[in-house]
């Protein structure tokens, strides 16, 4: 590379940034020196030569020879450019100690940057308890709150709100994860989301993770109470009186609803296994009341008969 730069340098065409490296590539070696010291001592013998301008035919061919053999010429292969413009770009560098310096500098703070950048956004095992929200940034149209129109121009500026879906992870225990399915008992979840909710809370409740009777009316078992009277499928008022079974002999409230399920409940199988929970408590006249009134009254044979049969094992029968 220095020998042809050395030609270059003595037509006047070689780059100044590549003269620097090439004056300090002759400072070291003996052979690029000698290579251009006889170059020049050619350029000299040469000059004292009369100068023949060439026929316009020889020209002529020696450009149509120069094409035919640059023609011939075989491309370089990947590596062979690849090892050249290493060599040259080596060559620019050495040349220049201010610049490999600094690209030196920028090596040092790009992988500085890319570390602190890994660490800080590395995935973090999660401890118990803890919750994790993904927010996604797209979310679908909820409504439009209104347009406005550029006077006198096609430009239209509407404004509108979105509905970004969200996705929580935690412990049952963590009061995030609370909310969310007390919320999901509500009507305008689907079936399928209201019961597995549900039947989430009822197991808390049966392993008594603060299943406390709020004072304010608030709480997992009210919850469950108001599923079990309102809700319109009987998968989710069976698992929510599921989940009551323990309270119903301590907690009246609890009582009542189990009874108004036996009284009202639309489907039988909740109003059966509604008076299999009260066993415990059919010493208690309100409960010996309702079974005698659904066993002489109820509309459905099946349940009178379910009724009569609970107060035949109560003692108290007619």
């Amino acid at each position: 590379m220095a020998k042809d730069n050395i030609i270059l340098l003595h037509y006047g065409e070689l780059p100044d940034e590549s003269a620097g490296g090439l004056e300090q590539h002759l400072a070291d070696c003996e052979e690029c020196r000698r290579e251009l010291e006889s170059f020049q001592f050619f350029e000299e013998q040469m000059a004292l030569m009369p100068v023949v301008e060439p026929s316009p035919n020889l020209l002529a061919q020696s450009r149509m020879r120069l094409d035919d053999e640059l023609d011939m010429i075989p491309p370089h292969g990947f590596v062979t450019r690849l090892r050249t413009n290493f060599y040259r770009w080596l060559g620019h560098v050495q040349s220049a100690p201010a610049l490999a310096t600094l690209l030196l500098g920028v090596g040092f703070l790009a992988g500085n940057f890319t570390y602190r950048y890994e660490v800080a956004h590395a995935v973090k095992p999660k401890q118990p308890g803890t919750v994790t929200i993904s927010k996604p940034a797209d979310g679908v149209i909820a409504n439009v709150t209104g347009i406005v129109q550029t006077p006198d121009s096609e430009l239209v500026q509407v404004n509108y709100n979105k509905v970004v879906p969200e996705t929580i992870e935690g412990s049952l225990d963590s009061p995030e994860i609370r909310q969310l399915l007390l919320a999901a008992t509500s009507s305008g979840a689907t079936d399928g989301v209201r019961k597995n909710s549900v039947a989430l809370l009822g197991n808390e409740c049966k392993a008594g993770h603060e299943c406390q009777s709020m004072s304010d009316g608030k709480g997992i078992r009210h919850q469950l109470m108001v599923s079990l009277r309102y809700d319109q499928d009987a998968g989710v008022r069976m698992t929510a009186l599921e989940g009551l079974q323990r309270f119903v002999g301590q907690d009246q409230h609890v009582r009542d609803a189990v009874l108004e399920a036996v009284m009202h409940d639309q489907d039988p199988k909740v109003r059966e296994a509604a008076i299999g929970l009260l066993s415990p408590v059919q010493s208690d006249s309100s409960v010996r009341q309702v079974l005698r009134t659904v066993s002489t009254q109820d509309a459905n044979p099946y349940i009178r008969t379910a009724s009569y049969n609970a107060l035949q094992s109560s003692g108290d029968i007619q």
